[in-house]
């Protein structure tokens, strides 16, 4: 057998097994139309009241930096370390720790949708991403608050610049959120990836805040500034998606 055989016949192999992934995913992609609206006016509702809720927070933590009850929030989480708990917490906190990870996840991701046609998926993947990130650090700047003093908790992971909200919880929420909202939105969970596509977006949602308080690089009440404008944000993004997607934008024809 020919080399020229061989690299055609392991060419069409990878584009069969391509196609029947394809073809999975289309199967068991649930209409938009017939749930997404109900959800859409669910989400709206919740994140508005968010906002106001985040407003009083970013002002009430610009006025009093230092809070007695996020020090002692702080001193209870970090009193029973471990050796595995402390490399838990630092390997949830990776993705948004180690340079570049988070971006080459997100650029990768958004690529494997494009693939699959979920094309308008895709983009907000990036796009999300990229304004929770220029929000975080323009929200930052306005609040001004410093990040957890050595002096009132152990530091075990260190990062730059101001505290509130955390950078951490709502590039997650921006992210893995939005991850976990298209397998409600998309699909019909009968096969069990639909469920990974659930369970390992909500674990990193749900570990990365108290990761940031283990390792004494935020606060908890920046920890609930992230979460509460990352929702926010995530129920924007949300509402804006369903309504392109209403207008069948970048909806592929195949």
């Amino acid at each position: 057998m020919s080399q020229r055989h061989i690299k055609e016949q392991t060419e069409n192999n990878v584009e069969g097994v391509l196609d029947r992934v394809e073809q999975e995913v289309a199967r068991t992609k649930e209409p938009w139309y017939s749930v997404s609206s109900r959800r859409a006016r669910i989400f709206v509702v919740i994140y508005l009241v968010e906002f106001v809720l985040f407003a009083l927070l970013a002002w009430f933590v610009h006025v009093h930096p230092v809070v007695p009850v996020d020090v002692t929030i702080t001193r209870e989480f970090q009193e029973n370390r471990s050796p595995w708990l402390s490399i838990s917490m630092i390997i949830v906190s990776a993705f948004g720790s180690i340079p570049l990870l988070m971006p080459a996840v997100i650029l990768i991701t958004a690529l494997i949708f494009w693939r699959f046609r979920l094309r308008l998926e895709a983009l907000f993947i990036v796009g999300l991403s990229v304004v929770s990130l220029l929000l975080n650090f323009l929200i930052k700047l306005l609040v001004d608050r410093p990040r957890p003093s050595a002096s009132l908790v152990e530091i075990i992971q260190k990062s730059g610049g101001l505290s509130f909200p955390s950078g951490h919880v709502m590039s997650y929420v921006a992210f893995w959120g939005l991850l976990f909202s298209f397998g409600i939105i998309l699909f019909r969970r009968d096969r069990w990836w639909h469920y990974g596509l659930l369970i390992v977006p909500a674990l990193f949602v749900v570990l990365i805040g108290p990761s940031r308080i283990y390792v004494g690089d935020h606060w908890a009440s920046d920890v609930l500034g992230g979460y509460l404008f990352g929702g926010l944000l995530l129920g924007v993004g949300l509402w804006i998606y369903l309504r392109l997607k209403s207008n069948g934008v970048l909806q592929s024809k195949k």
